[in-house]
């Protein structure tokens, strides 16, 4: 699989990375095994999870698995601090909670390199913004990370472009400060909302952009263009708002767009909405899930795709306009 480095930093990453987000809750130990093992025999490095994915339940199974399975320098280790998902108390509803501060982010990451049974992770990121807290504690926290070894690289997700320029401008204006090497950012056919000022800010101050959910939450799969599938995330109870955002009448023509260029090409529709976020400009990787090893491998089939100028053109005409951002 074709390497590119991420941003202006030395650090290359796979043009594909595998996301875990369902890791140790939906997707058990079995299928992650399989899914690890596949993606790194086709040449992948870039491995995408986050303390608040399953509650630690995503890295707890990846650092079972490294060392095992793969050895832990085959993999670019990605993690991010400062969303969980916390109990109401006596109500059972799980409701996301942001926490941005230098000192829980600091002991989040600390965390996770015990769940992940390493003792650096390669990029770590904060997982979103926040007005509770000021940005240059939490930026601080980037530094600390990096001095201590505990994170090679660091970076961003889920910041808009004003967002990313103040933290980007703000890292880079004092010698020793830890310089960010990307912003990960939903981006897919379904919300090129990241066009409008976040992939020019990130191009601007050498910054990698990290396409997460670059299928559309799987929406751009044609799998549910005549129902929801029982065995599908929208049937989740975990996912089924988070996919159903999709599930409307614009999203419904793009999909339509892209199942034809994958008939007219004899592709996938995997193939085709992946191969069009893949080669964005600024995108270093797109980072995909997958339910099974199977459907990883149909993802990973990709890599011998590129679209035709006339249909990436007729696409990027079907997809506009860009919704608004997400946080995964």
């Amino acid at each position: 699989m074709q390497q590119r480095f991420l941003g202006r930093t030395g650090l290359k990453v796979s043009r594909l990375g595998l996301g875990t987000l369902t890791w140790g809750r939906d997707t058990d130990e079995h299928e992650a095994r399989d899914q690890l093992k596949g993606f790194v025999e086709a040449g992948g490095t870039l491995l995408d999870t986050a303390a608040g994915y399953g509650d630690g339940a995503s890295e707890e199974l990846i650092g079972e698995l490294l060392g095992d399975v793969v050895s832990r320098e085959d993999v670019v280790l990605a993690t991010k601090a400062g969303v969980r998902r916390t109990r109401g108390a006596g109500s059972g509803q799980r409701t996301r909670e942001i926490n941005v501060s230098r000192g829980n982010l600091v002991r989040t990451l600390d965390e996770s390199l015990r769940r992940l049974g390493t003792d650096h992770v390669d990029l770590w990121q904060v997982h979103t913004w926040s007005d509770e807290t000021p940005w240059e504690e939490t930026l601080s926290a980037l530094d600390y990370a990096v001095s201590t070894g505990r994170a090679l690289y660091v970076g961003v997700s889920n910041y808009s472009g004003w967002q990313t320029a103040q933290a980007a401008t703000w890292q880079r204006a004092v010698p020793g400060r830890a310089v960010l090497a990307s912003n990960q950012v939903e981006y897919s056919l379904v919300n090129r909302y990241a066009e409008a000022e976040i992939v020019p800010a990130a191009g601007a101050l050498g910054m990698g952009v990290l396409a997460w959910s670059p299928l559309g939450r799987g929406v751009l799969t044609g799998k549910y263009r005549t129902g929801t599938p029982a065995d599908s995330r929208a049937a989740s109870p975990h996912f089924a708002d988070f996919v159903g955002a999709y599930l409307d009448a614009r999203a419904a023509r793009i999909v339509e767009a892209v199942a034809r260029a994958a008939e007219g090409l004899q592709w996938s529709p995997i193939d085709v909405a992946l191969a069009w976020v893949r080669d964005r400009p600024g995108v270093s990787s797109a980072i995909v899930g997958a339910r099974t090893a199977a459907q990883l491998r149909g993802s990973l089939a990709v890599e011998d795709c590129a679209l035709p100028a006339e249909i990436r053109a007729a696409l990027d005409d079907v997809s506009g306009p860009r919704p608004s951002p997400a946080v995964d």
